[in-house]
């Protein structure tokens, strides 16, 4: 595990315990077993380790409701697996969220959102790839007031595993959440969002992809700081795959499929995904 990593998952587990104030630099280190040059050698300040900790959060969500909405194969099913995907990582990181949304008046800066609207809009994409799967044509004129309605969904319900600490079935959320979701697709012929006045929410251009060479960099750089055997060896092949492909598209899938359950890799993933189409 990269210092870097190492920094994160202490920073995590003491913000989650006494808050983003209150947590000082040196006990971040004093936790980690690390020096505090270590720490700016990775971080320049707290505020940036914050956005930092948004990064991993945000890549993790993202990867994962990207991973369903690609690869889950019945679409009967795909609405409540995406909705039970994410409300196992809202679950994941509530001792987190709950204590980013106590205090982010205090910590919230011109990065940070930016960094948040970068993702808002990659789920947007998402969801929309997902909606035209499902319902095609038939949503072409609602499918805006889709996205907004899914998204206060995340956030209503999202809440209760943030602010509650109360025994929530999933599985029933999930179920609820999908069947209302299905219902406004197939029966709602009112809308109100067009794609101008949805776009006008988040106004900052998105970034550009990966190029292949930085693929490449990000592969070697997570074949060395990783150990297990099976996600190194997977590594190193989805890196000569970039440099000269030979396998094809089911075996590359496969690779990407080591991969998915190592917490420091779903990002690498998703990145993989969009760049070869898998």
């Amino acid at each position: 595990m990269s210092k870097k990593q190492v920094i994160i998952e202490s920073a995590l587990e003491l913000f989650s315990k006494q808050g983003f104030e209150a947590t000082s630099v040196q006990q971040i280190t004093d936790h980690a077993g690390i020096s505090k040059g270590a720490f700016y050698l990775s971080f320049k300040s707290k505020d940036e380790l914050i956005v930092g900790l948004i990064d991993h959060f945000m890549m993790q969500f993202t990867s994962d409701i990207d991973w369903v909405v690609k690869n889950h194969q019945n679409n009967s099913t795909l609405l409540f697996q995406f909705y039970k995907t994410a409300f196992q990582s809202f679950q994941q990181h509530a001792d987190f969220a709950k204590i980013f949304i106590k205090e982010q008046s205090q910590t919230l800066n011109q990065d940070l959102i930016t960094k948040l609207r970068y993702y808002d809009k990659l789920i947007n994409v998402i969801t929309l790839e997902m909606l035209h799967r499902l319902y095609g044509d038939g949503i072409m004129t609602t499918k805006y007031d889709l996205i907004t309605c899914i998204k206060g969904f995340f956030d209503v319900h999202s809440h209760l595993f943030i602010f509650f600490d109360l025994p929530l079935d999933l599985e029933k959320l999930a179920a609820s959440l999908a069947e209302k979701t299905d219902l406004l697709a197939r029966h709602s012929r009112e809308s109100f969002m067009t794609e101008e006045l949805f776009q006008s929410f988040s106004v900052e251009p998105m970034e550009e992809d990966v190029t292949k060479e930085q693929l490449i960099e990000l592969l070697e750089q997570k074949a060395e700081e990783i150990a297990e055997p099976i996600v190194k060896e997977s590594l190193e092949l989805l890196k000569l795959q970039l440099i000269e492909p030979v396998y094809s598209p089911a075996i590359v899938k496969g690779l990407m499929g080591n991969l998915r359950e190592h917490p420091h890799c779903k990002w690498v993933v998703y990145l993989l995904g969009r760049h070869v189409g898998v």
